[in-house]
């Protein structure tokens, strides 16, 4: 089965930032969380991938197919929630499907009821008078409507209730029960992503500095915490991410039985980090190459 996408040395450049070399592979039926600070390159990844701006090199394939030569027939089996959702607002909500089903010959009017029944959507609402958030249940709702085989979203539980959420993820999890359907989704709240992520891509400041399984992240990484006695040159090149307090220290390993042996005998202690550990420690931290 051919991976759902590959990427491979994609640079995009600004005046003031670039996406540098990216390279990424997604298998086909697997979950994949995007995260990183504000302006680390995921939106602008996104788009890329939809060719809606253009690279300066590289190369993007979606189910095998170059992005740039078949960019209708992969847009047709893709399902894309943007962060910020801009539709007709003077149409109702029972009225956009009859927009979007032009767009897509698997387009499913039962689906499209159904999700907005299980959404709680207002049929004979007009667009602009929906909340943030239920435009965003609205997206989704579009989105999962013509049988997309990877759907692509960019921060898609930004502005909706926890309830909500989890049963998004839920629904992400069911989407993918079929092996040849992929979701790939920026967010800030990682928590999600540790309910429901098989891969976890972590950008900074337009480069990947990991992308790998979750199991393989929590399995290897550690976060490490002991006094600053402990810390100097030498046992400073073990760690990603270093923040100093007064008297101690917490810091990231991607490798912590080597730490574990290279401390041996010194009070240090090593944990289980959390996402927001290892984003915290990566974007605020001292970092090692």
């Amino acid at each position: 089965m051919e991976p759902a996408l590959e990427i491979n040395k994609l640079r995009k450049e600004y005046k003031d930032f670039k996406l540098n070399d990216i390279s990424l592979h997604l298998p086909s039926g697997y979950i994949m969380g995007l995260i990183g600070p504000n302006g680390a390159g995921k939106t602008t990844l996104i788009k890329l991938i939809l060719n809606m701006t253009q690279r300066k090199s590289g190369e993007i394939k979606v189910f095998g197919l170059d992005n740039l030569t078949h960019e209708t027939d992969i847009k047709s089996r893709i399902g894309f929630v943007h962060e910020e959702p801009h539709y007709y607002g003077y149409l109702k909500v029972k009225e956009i499907r009859s927009l979007f089903s032009r767009f897509y010959t698997n387009w499913n009017n039962d689906l499209f009821f159904s999700l907005c029944g299980e959404f709680s959507l207002p049929l004979n609402k007009r667009i602009a008078a929906l909340s943030r958030g239920t435009k965003m249940k609205l997206s989704l709702a579009l989105a999962l409507s013509h049988d997309a085989d990877f759907l692509l979203m960019d921060e898609p539980t930004t502005g909706l209730d926890p309830v909500f959420r989890r049963d998004l993820l839920r629904k992400f999890s069911e989407v993918i029960q079929n092996e040849n359907k992929t979701v790939l989704f920026s967010t800030h709240i990682t928590s999600d992503l540790e309910r429901t992520a098989d891969y976890i891509t972590y950008i900074q400041k337009g480069e990947i500095l990991f992308s790998c399984t979750k199991d393989h992240l929590f399995e290897t990484w550690g976060l490490v915490k002991g006094g600053n006695e402990v810390l100097n040159r030498e046992t400073h090149r073990f760690f990603k991410g270093v923040q100093r307090g007064p008297y101690s220290f917490k810091a990231l390993t991607a490798d912590k039985e080597k730490v574990r042996r290279a401390f041996s005998g010194k009070n240090i202690l090593i944990d289980k980090p959390s996402l927001d550990d290892i984003m915290f420690l990566l974007s605020k931290g001292e970092i090692n190459a």
